[in-house]
């Protein structure tokens, strides 16, 4: 009984220790995901995947198939196959760099320039990569070729997208129109890639653009999958901090943002329901400082079928996560129960 009876006292000491110190990490975790350097270096690494599976891909899948990707990756191809039969070849590499360079110097001032930054670094690691490595054919049949390059390729693509840069090319373009007509530009962007098809099918057969064109689309199917490129969406934020998130929000993005005072339905607290548009090239980062400067925020994300009216796109900006007004850090003030308890009020209150 009395050794019982000491195991029973001794026992939540320990489970308390154990919870404190996982509290502590998960804290620290926190802590180090708000630093800007943390951030830098994850879509530094990403970047450089995704670079190098750019690389594998045109070596191992493209070249081997005589097939054509979209963008200005497949602008540079082409230019490369073309001026081939001229004797005077001008590499995918250094078409890469041409192309893209220009339009990254039109649109620095437009967009994000962290965005343009990385996805420059992408397309110049790229352009190395092709003249550093050598992977030859990764399949032997023409179709597992077409079929798991479109797989490699929109992975390639994913990858450098969900870490906040791209992969260039249309890219730049898209988000630049985005956040100046707020429209996106998928039908030109389609009529690019169909103009770039027809050129290559007149001069190396249509088998060849047939097949690139089912490239393509698995492709475009593999990033759908994990990412939305030229769409915008709608967030609706539920908070009690509108002021602070509101200032936080324009500051970084400087898009438009509506604000209306509303009453929760189950704890019949004063609250308030924020409403924008913004392309999805934005949307993760808007969340992610939402949720640093309320973290008892509840956001939900509608996929925008089309927008009309004014839209507000002056320069916009990665927020920096340092840079958030945070004055009382609730995210490491706040106890756990009481962020719960929070999130719970708000969750109910919003109909779930």
């Amino acid at each position: 009984m009395i050794q019982s009876a000491h195991t029973f006292i001794q026992s939540p000491p320990r489970r308390s220790c154990r919870g404190n110190a996982v509290d502590a990490l998960t804290d620290r975790a926190l802590e180090l995901a708000r630093l800007t350097i943390v951030r830098r270096i994850i879509t530094a690494v990403a970047v450089t995947v995704s670079a190098l599976i750019q690389t594998f891909l045109i070596q191992a899948f493209v070249q081997p198939a005589d097939l054509l990707p979209s963008g200005f990756t497949g602008v540079a191809v082409l230019v490369d196959r073309i001026t081939a039969l001229g004797g005077v070849h001008i590499d995918t590499s250094l078409g890469m760099l041409a192309l893209n360079i220009p339009v990254a110097a039109m649109c620095w001032s437009g967009i994000s320039r962290r965005f343009v930054i990385f996805s420059m670094t992408q397309v110049a690691l790229s352009s190395l990569f092709l003249n550093i490595f050598n992977f030859g054919p990764f399949l032997g049949d023409k179709i597992m070729l077409i079929i798991f390059g479109g797989v490699v390729s929109g992975l390639s693509i994913a990858i450098a997208l969900k870490a906040g840069a791209s992969t260039g090319g249309t890219d730049f373009i898209a988000l630049w129109v985005s956040n100046h007509t707020g429209k996106t530009i998928w039908g030109a962007i389609f009529a690019f890639n169909c103009l770039i098809l027809v050129i290559f099918g007149q001069i190396f057969g249509w088998d060849n653009a047939a097949y690139s064109i089912v490239f393509q689309f698995i492709s475009t199917k593999t990033i759908d999958s994990f990412y939305h490129r030229y769409d915008r969406v709608t967030l609706q934020i539920t908070t009690r901090l509108a002021d602070e998130v509101m200032t936080a929000y324009v500051n970084h993005f400087q898009h438009g943002i509506s604000c209306a005072e509303v009453v929760g339905g189950y704890s019949r607290d004063r609250m308030y329901l924020l409403h924008t548009v913004v392309s999805t090239y934005e949307s993760q980062d808007i969340i992610k400082l939402v949720c640093d400067v309320d973290p008892g925020a509840v956001i939900n994300v509608f996929h925008t079928l089309d927008f009309v009216g004014g839209w507000w796109g002056g320069h916009v900006d990665e927020p920096l996560p340092t840079a958030v007004p945070d004055p009382d850090k609730p995210a490491r003030l706040l106890s756990k129960q009481a962020r719960r308890q929070e999130q719970s009020g708000l969750q109910q209150d919003d109909g779930r």
